[in-house]
């Protein structure tokens, strides 16, 4: 029987309850290599974490993992934390300056990374004396040709080690700030925090079941992706299908055929280049697809209804924030209003705030600040940019919103995107989202930009649905489309025709590199 201390600890409640209340048979992921069921989870996180004690790592230090999304990244994650040690999830898709800055920030004593991942980092690992163990993952679990292997790793390991006693209010798991704009920020989350984000969001407002199967394209090394892939079907005992390349349309279609998720979590990016791909069809190629789930950025109003229209299932739009760890607010199944984010999920409470710190008026934008169980102890060693957005039980989220009379809140774009132009507030978003509803646009975004007379206009980058040069009367015509939608003085003043938008790994569009 486990004691109040051990109760603390995540692990027991998200694997394993499961093992001893009789689940261990059931699948808990799938990538394209493996079945691990819960039970073999089980052995092999307790393995890993007994490994990571005998190889002299001890409790409340840093591992960092650096990994596709295979199975062996739950097992590293939940052994790490079960033996109170804390994993750091790197994203995958950082420069290797950029992923040695976050290894030497963390401080991190062990590494696991995955193989096609560890030649590049060549160059930064001989600069981080706290390293001390590199662990390299292959998919089919042969050894590596340099460092140690992942299952000769676990094989030095208990699979009865007991675990360890941790308070709920005691660090469990780092997230890196995805950096949209500019240098991320190690946020530190507590083993309360992963419970809560399930008991409110999962349950709650997702429906959540235990004969779900989860198919987030969002990476596990993202707040986002991992509470839909692993600590969402670990708490209700569903299973997660994980595809470890990139999430390109093909892919992601392929991966729903193949599985037949009846859940799929993605980004607006994703939802738009799926729409744009010829084989989507009713279900997106799972016939039992009962819920989408949408966050990153707010979707635009027309994928919404276009994805309901052609697929048969709605999209659940929320946001969340690494801060927050997962989705805060957010419509609902049998509520849905596009072109909104929704309302508050249950258990969280929303302040729209002006640059005053007063309640705005309803109708008014402002600031959104959010309340809830999962928010983060802080960022790891920066004291200044913590106080200015942990104010006691409030996170300011730096999205500017407004509520409207009905309770549905509209988002406008981030904070400091908000363009004033010839004396009234423009939203970014709202210009973007124009854009992306004509025909000829897949995507866009909008930054303010000066004119001859150093006024700030909006500049918009679009990336077009067709390859060659567009019609020489596009340009004025999404002008005039822009107009028509949402008002005549907030039309781009300038169009540039982009191949790509510059994005985080999380699909979030970073306006600030446009803006140079």
């Amino acid at each position: 029987m486990m004691g109040g201390q051990e109760q603390g600890n995540a692990a027991a409640h998200f694997l394993d309850r499961h093992v001893a209340e009789g689940r261990g048979a059931r699948t808990a992921f799938t990538d394209p290599w493996r079945n691990l069921s819960y039970g073999a989870l089980h052995a092999a996180a307790t393995r890993f974490g007994s490994a990571l004690a005998a190889a002299g790592v001890g409790p409340e230090r840093r591992i960092a993992l650096l990994l596709q999304d295979t199975v062996d990244f739950p097992i590293a994650f939940w052994g790490a934390i079960r033996a109170g040690m804390v994993p750091v999830a790197l994203n995958t898709l950082l420069t290797p300056d950029m992923i040695g800055y976050m290894l030497a920030d963390s401080r991190a004593e062990a590494l696991v990374v995955s193989e096609p991942l560890l030649a590049v980092l060549d160059a930064v690992l001989p600069g981080l004396p706290r390293l001390r163990h590199v662990i390299v993952s292959r998919p089919d679990g042969t050894p590596p040709a340099h460092g140690t292997g992942f299952a000769a790793f676990l094989d030095t390991g208990r699979a009865d080690a007991p675990m360890a006693a941790c308070s709920p209010d005691e660090v469990a798991c780092w997230f890196y700030s995805s950096g949209s704009t500019g240098q991320p920020k190690g946020v530190k989350h507590v083993h309360g925090a992963l419970r809560a984000t399930a008991e409110t969001y999962a349950d709650q407002v997702l429906g959540i079941r235990a004969d779900d199967v989860v198919f987030s394209a969002a990476k596990l090394f993202f707040s986002y992706g991992l509470g839909n892939a692993i600590t969402f079907p670990m708490h209700v005992g569903a299973q997660t299908v994980l595809l470890t390349g990139r999430p390109t349309p093909d892919a992601v279609l392929e991966t729903l055929r193949r599985f037949r998720p009846t859940i799929y979590c993605g980004v607006p990016t994703l939802y738009a280049s799926l729409l744009a791909h010829p084989a989507i069809g009713p279900g997106a190629g799972s016939d039992r697809l009962r819920r989408c789930v949408s966050a990153g950025e707010a979707l635009p109003r027309h994928i919404g209804e276009h994805w309901s229209a052609v697929v048969g299932a709605d999209i659940l739009d929320g946001i969340g924030s690494t801060e927050m760890l997962h989705i805060y607010l957010s419509n609902r199944p049998g509520e849905v209003h596009y072109g909104t984010t929704g309302r508050a999920v249950p258990g969280y409470t929303l302040r729209i705030v002006d640059e005053q710190g007063r309640e705005a008026p309803v109708g008014t934008a402002g600031e959104l600040l959010v309340r809830g169980p999962s928010a983060a102890e802080g960022y790891w060693n920066q004291r200044a940019r913590s106080r200015r957005t942990f104010e006691g039980e409030w996170t300011r989220t730096g999205d500017t919103y407004l509520c409207d009379a009905e309770g549905f809140y509209h988002y406008c774009g981030r904070a400091d995107d908000m363009l004033k132009v010839g004396g009234i507030w423009v939203s970014p978003f709202e210009v973007e989202a124009a854009l992306a509803s004509h025909p000829w646009v897949l995507e866009a975004a909008v930054v303010g930009h000066e004119d001859a007379e150093g006024l700030v206009k909006p500049r918009a980058f679009v990336v077009l649905k067709q390859d060659g040069a567009p019609p020489p009367e596009l340009f004025e015509t999404l002008k005039e489309h822009v107009k028509s939608q949402i008002g005549p003085w907030k039309y781009p003043r300038w169009i540039d025709v982009v191949a790509e938008l510059p994005k985080t790994a999380t699909g979030k569009i970073q306006r600030f590199r446009l803006r140079r």
